[in-house]
């Protein structure tokens, strides 16, 4: 090892020890997005993520866990986070005929056309009774943070926190391929992307997400630490 290189670790470790971050290391970089509420909308027309009051969504498909349905109804409801009005979806999941989950989850969409995350209130279920609130977070609310789950322009390669409460929930996603074609239960589409989602709070766990212009999500993957899959088989609207 060189001088200078030797030189060059001992600052980083002495940078790292008193909470700095080492020149040219962007990975430490505190994730801090600014919210201004009048630059949101609960108007959710993003192609590739819409989200319009009175649609549900349904999703089958065999898992680890089981067979799972999943009913996602966005709802007439807004709720205000961190000043931002945002639109109230509903997400219901039944494994094997049982309900296991009835989760409320925030979505406003800024002006550009990206579609942010601002939370949810988890109810995890077990024999009819309700077990767990574990993964519940809302932005602004203990250091928690909203995040973008659909890009106005989707890119290959982008990477993005979707969203932000230390030690409960910090998925990430990233965009791994657009303008492809998928055929499920519902119909066949042909443009679409692709998104790989994960989260540091469990390592070699990893789904692979299809979102379709003019639908929405239409196939959740798991691809790493799991198997199976959930596709949509009905589109309903008022």
């Amino acid at each position: 090892m060189t001088k200078l290189i030797r030189l060059f670790a001992f600052i980083s470790a002495l940078l790292a020890a008193c909470g700095a971050t080492p020149p040219g290391d962007t990975s430490g970089e505190a994730y801090n997005p600014a919210i201004d509420p009048a630059n949101f909308t609960t108007t959710i027309d993003n192609p590739f993520f819409p989200l319009i009051p009175g649609t549900k969504f349904t999703f089958e498909g065999e898992t680890d866990e089981g067979f799972e349905r999943i009913e996602v109804l966005v709802t007439q409801e807004t709720r205000e986070v961190m000043g931002v009005s945002t639109v109230v979806v509903r997400d219901t999941v039944w494994i094997d005929g049982a309900q296991a989950e009835d989760t409320y989850d925030w979505y406003a969409q800024d002006l550009d056309g990206n579609v942010w995350y601002f939370g949810e209130q988890v109810k995890d279920y077990a024999n009819g009774q309700v077990v767990s609130s574990a993964g519940s977070w809302e932005a602004g609310v203990d250091g928690a943070l909203p995040g973008v789950v659909m890009w106005a322009e989707p890119q290959v390669g982008q990477e993005y926190q979707q969203e932000y409460y230390a030690g409960e929930a910090e998925d990430m996603g990233k965009v791994i391929a657009v303008g492809q074609p998928i055929t499920v239960p519902f119909g066949s589409f042909s443009d679409c992307i692709v998104t790989e989602d994960w989260t540091p709070l469990e390592p070699g766990y990893m789904e692979q997400k299809t979102y379709c212009s003019g639908v929405g999500t239409v196939k959740n993957e798991y691809v790493q630490g799991g198997s199976g899959s959930q596709e949509l088989i009905a589109l309903e609207t008022e």
